[in-house]
């Protein structure tokens, strides 16, 4: 069991450190079926050590500048209250159904990411200003008007409530959501997302401990100290990648897990 937890956590940390989200999205159904873990049980692990491994990768970000703090604490806020509500909506679905949603969000994701790799524009649509409903000022930040702080508060509810029902990070949304919204370069909303996926996880734990749901720490520690591992080995292979090759690998990855839940719910 320990070299299964490790080698889950491992998984966990190269998503995270290939596009800063997509941990949760493999950490969930490794827990289930490698493990035998109830979903609700994986859920909660997978929120621990999603949220820790996160947590390095977000110290070394700050460290040499890459995160923009004050848009990251807008997002994680409205992500912390969402993560409760999430947990709750859990509570109200029959687990069988609970997988079948987490496969069905899986494939959204990866027709969302292969869908952006085979855009010209790729990574660098971050540019586009007319896009941005948060506007740059005159350092290049983005300015955090009324508009702006409405939606990035509305995506990071609904980041948190994806966190609280099925585990995940909301990776997968936080990073485009930045990009595109926040006004943020690519390289930056990755390194916030970290940030955030990390205060979100912590709400989302909370939640799970309150309502005395059963959350096994020995685990979430071994998929965390797999989960550092596997960062520093998707930093460096993203280093070496183009951002639509990852992206794709990625999406057919998703696609495939997504298929082997469906097809052990339905057995």
């Amino acid at each position: 069991m320990i070299a299964l937890a490790i080698t889950g956590g491992i998984a966990i940390g190269f998503a995270l450190g290939l596009t800063g989200g997509g941990g949760g999205i493999f950490a969930v159904p490794w827990l289930v079926y490698a493990l035998a873990l109830p979903a609700r049980q994986a859920v909660g692990i997978s929120l621990a050590a999603v949220g820790a491994t996160a947590l390095v990768g977000a110290i070394a970000r700050m460290r040499r500048g890459e995160t923009n703090v004050r848009v990251g604490l807008l997002f994680a806020v409205a992500g912390m209250v969402g993560a409760p509500l999430g947990q709750r909506l859990s509570l109200l679905l029959p687990e069988s159904a609970l997988l079948l949603l987490f496969s069905g969000l899986m494939l959204v994701v990866a027709v969302r990411m292969w869908s952006k790799s085979r855009s010209a524009r790729g990574d660098e649509s971050s540019e586009d200003v007319g896009r941005f409903v948060c506007h740059r000022d005159e350092h290049g930040q983005p300015a955090l008007g009324p508009r702006c702080v409405a939606l990035l508060s509305a995506l990071g509810l609904a980041a948190g409530v994806l966190a609280g029902t099925f585990g995940v990070g909301g990776g997968f949304v936080i990073v485009p959501a930045l990009v595109l919204f926040g006004g943020l370069a690519i390289h930056t909303a990755v390194a916030t997302s970290l940030l955030v996926i990390f205060l979100i996880s912590v709400s989302g734990v909370t939640s799970y401990v309150v309502a005395g749901d059963d959350i096994s720490w020995r685990l979430a520690v071994l998929f965390a100290v797999g989960g550092v591992a596997g960062m520093q080995l998707g930093t460096r292979l993203a280093a070496k990648l183009s951002g639509p090759t990852l992206q794709r690998v990625f999406a057919v990855a998703m696609v495939a897990v997504a298929a082997f839940v469906v097809a052990k719910s339905i057995a």
